[in-house]
């Protein structure tokens, strides 16, 4: 399981003249099984640690280490490996591939971690199952609602059950009910399997399930409180 640290961590972006400040020296540990909310408004830096610690963006300045080993001074090739084998992404904009069904996007990330392919389709059909789409496993992106591509893209991510799952907003497009499942799918990972979670949120349902809620503005952590869970 991951142990991660995140130490000095800066990053900014030029908009016209002006410089942002979306990571300002932030230093957090995540522990093994830990299940993280990260909240604020927008631009307060939670998208940007996410991708930083997921490797999918560089750093101006400070370390990153997933289990000892540097993410921020992996090449590419091992850099991939280790988001391929363990890490599972949830990403605001979906990101399916819309040539393919619903199974096919959860089966990608199987067929090039090299999975069989019965295992690959019994895992598909079971994750798409357990996240409300059974029957709709042979439909597209464009077939599907913003909230059902939204699941589509939570069983890839959770499918194979990797060590760490970074979630942005995973649910801004659900409705109530939808959101609940989700959370009790996530916290049934978390707690039966030890996946760890950091998931960006404005959802105070999400923020409700976390184990520990952070809090950031202007690219810097305000608070990191510990909290009991529903």
């Amino acid at each position: 399981m991951p142990n991660i640290l995140c130490n000095d961590l800066c990053k900014t972006y030029r908009q016209g003249d002006a410089v942002i400040k979306a990571l300002d020296h932030v230093t957090l540990e995540i522990e093994p099984g830990d299940f993280i909310c990260l909240s604020g408004p927008s631009g307060s830096g939670k998208t940007t640690l996410l991708n930083m610690i997921g490797g999918l963006d560089e750093l101006d300045r400070g370390e990153i280490s997933i289990d000892g080993q540097r993410v921020d001074q992996l090449s590419k090739g091992p850099l991939a490996d280790l988001r391929l084998h363990h890490i599972g992404f949830v990403f605001q904009a979906y990101n399916l591939i819309p040539v393919l069904s619903a199974r096919e996007n959860v089966e990608f990330v199987m067929q090039v971690q090299g999975v069989p392919a019965r295992e690959r389709r019994r895992k598909s059909m079971a994750i798409l199952k357990e996240v409300g789409l059974d029957g709709l496993e042979d439909r597209r992106p464009a077939q599907l609602s913003g909230g059902q591509q939204q699941r589509v893209a939570v069983a890839r991510a959770i499918v194979s059950q990797p060590k760490l799952v970074l979630a942005d907003e995973p649910t801004a497009n659900l409705d109530s009910v939808s959101a609940t499942h989700l959370m009790e799918l996530f916290r049934e990972l978390n707690q039966n399997h030890g996946v760890t979670f950091l998931i960006s949120t404005h959802d105070e349902r999400v923020m409700r399930y976390a184990r520990r809620l952070i809090r950031m503005q202007d690219g810097k952590v305000i608070s990191d409180e510990i909290q009991k869970s529903v």
